[in-house]
């Protein structure tokens, strides 16, 4: 088997090979390769001063930001396994997540401390909890500064781990709608750099990349960091929320030349009052974790100047692995395949159906996780052998480029994150006066799909107050746009909704975004 560390590829590759001096971040700080290279080592000694083994799961609940960088890194480089959670997780959910990944270090931003200390309560397992910062008051815990001191006289060089070794897991409702730990090989890592970083993208060590999507996407840790630093090209970190002032800000002051969003973002950015010079640097664009609406793209390459290719990915597949290509784009499409990978769409009987018939799609690429963390079943519904089923309906024409239809189940994205309709409707039920609760997706006035519930109330209730509600016990990404009453949902004879008949319900209602 054959020994490879992305952490040492990623950043201490660069120093030996003589460019320590380029500009590796620009987050808080800015750094070299050099000094990312030193800071990483230090970062991997402190983790080791805690007694962390080889495969042991370090969380991070983490702002975009130089600690959340290097720290990834350095699990990396010690032959532990990174694993960074959404930030927009209620405890309940991130109690859960840290529960099931069985972490025994939590590194944290003091602005989630409240979700965080009570998310530990699920998890007995952690050991040490690090704040990449100041601790909060009353926090029997560790600060950077404490964490770093802690390393001094221990080993900081890589660990020797094995292209087929842990690196990262990450979670994702993915198929099925409950959080999974997807878990990726150190190989995989390098996989998607040598793929669509290198041959779609073409990324130099010239260039700048900046990512609306955070670290704790699988879409966003390649951005910002896996393609930039293969190439020893400069990532742009921002831990403040993505706003379109906040975009226009650092598009100013950093000049990127690759950016990545999600289709909500750029019909956000075309919303706002910009300047349409503001991505005068960018000399590419790329779109995933939704499909791209043929005019949302043609509106905001006419009027920032800048070409958008759409692309799909999974988290199981690490990044995008069917994309337009730069020059080569056709609104309304995923594209084609990118090198290194196979697509194929089959039927329900698993027979691959020809050019204009739908099908799921499945793919096969060296960056598929190994499966899901202690989810057998859901393991063996998505992983087959070498293939992925993506859990996506698509149609390829007969030039080769593939269209998307939809999802191949009741799953939806808002925002390019999958929500569970199941989760919101459980939600929706815990509320005394709600007695029965439906959600689907329907299109905004952009094309983009929004979660909208209809309910039957047994009492006196707003829509607003449902909202509230939903906002109060999950993500705030998951709840309904709009709440919708009916007297009584469709239903078949044995009892089930009838899914398609609520979106023919609402097919001509005005959602928001």
């Amino acid at each position: 088997m054959t020994e490879f560390n992305a952490g040492r590829w990623l950043v201490h590759r660069h120093v030996r090979e003589g460019h320590g001096g380029r500009v590796a971040v620009r987050g808080a700080a800015t750094l070299t390769y050099a000094e990312l290279s030193e800071l990483v080592g230090t970062v991997t000694a402190g983790l080791r001063s805690l007694g962390l083994r080889r495969d042991d799961r370090v969380v991070f609940v983490t702002n975009d930001d130089v600690p959340m960088f290097a720290g990834i890194l350095a699990a990396f480089c010690g032959g532990f396994v990174a694993v960074p959670v959404s930030t927009m997780l209620g405890a309940k959910e991130l109690g859960a997540i840290i529960a099931d990944s069985g972490a025994a270090v939590v590194v944290a931003s003091a602005d989630y401390a409240p979700q965080v200390r009570e998310a530990l309560t699920a998890a007995p397992e952690v050991r040490h909890l690090v704040w990449d910062g100041d601790a909060p008051p009353d926090s029997p815990s560790l600060t950077w500064a404490e964490l770093l001191k802690a390393g001094e006289g221990r080993s900081r060089e890589p660990a020797v781990t094995l292209e087929d070794s842990w690196a990262l897991w990450l979670y994702t409702s993915g198929t099925t709608g409950v959080p999974k730990g997807a878990m990726h090989r150190h190989a995989n890592i390098r996989h998607v750099c040598q793929t669509y970083g290198d041959q779609v993208l073409g990324i130099g060590p010239g260039d700048v990349c900046f990512s609306i999507a955070k670290l704790f996407f699988a879409y966003g840790i390649g951005n910002s960091m896996f393609f930039p630093l293969s190439a020893g090209a400069t990532t742009v970190l921002e831990p403040r929320r993505p706003t379109p002032a906040v975009t226009a800000s650092r598009m100013a002051a950093d000049r990127p030349t690759l950016f990545f969003a999600v289709p909500t973002f750029y019909a956000a950015l075309l919303a706002a009052d910009l300047p349409e010079d503001t991505f005068t640097s960018v000399r590419l664009a790329a779109s995933a974790g939704e499909a791209l609406p043929a005019p949302l793209q043609e509106r905001f390459t006419g009027r920032f100047g800048v070409e958008i290719i759409d692309g799909i990915g999974s988290t199981e597949a690490l990044h995008i692995f069917l994309s337009n290509r730069p020059g080569e784009v056709r609104p309304g499409t995923t594209g084609v395949p990118v090198p290194g990978y196979d697509i194929e769409l089959r039927d329900a009987e698993g027979t691959r159906v020809p050019d204009g018939v739908p099908g799921a799609l499945h793919v096969r690429g060296e960056s598929i996780a190994l499966g899901y963390w202690r989810r057998t079943e859901a393991s063996r519904a998505v992983f087959a052998g070498e293939w992925l089923n993506t859990g996506d309906t698509y149609v390829r024409a007969p030039d080769g480029y593939y269209t998307c239809l939809g999802r191949s189940n009741d799953l939806l994205k808002a925002g390019g994150i999958w929500v569970s309709p199941a989760e919101v409707e459980s939600r929706l039920l815990e509320h005394p006066q709600v007695e029965e609760a439906a959600v689907v997706g329907v299109a905004d006035e952009h094309g983009l799909d929004k979660p909208v519930a209809c309910v039957v109330t047994r009492g006196e209730v707003t829509a607003e107050e449902l909202v509230q509600w939903c906002r109060d016990g999950l993500a705030s990404f998951k709840r309904p746009r709009q709440v919708v009453f009916l007297e009584q949902l469709p239903k078949t004879a044995t009892g089930k909704i009838q899914r398609f008949k609520v979106r023919e319900l609402l097919a001509h209602q005005e959602v928001a975004g």
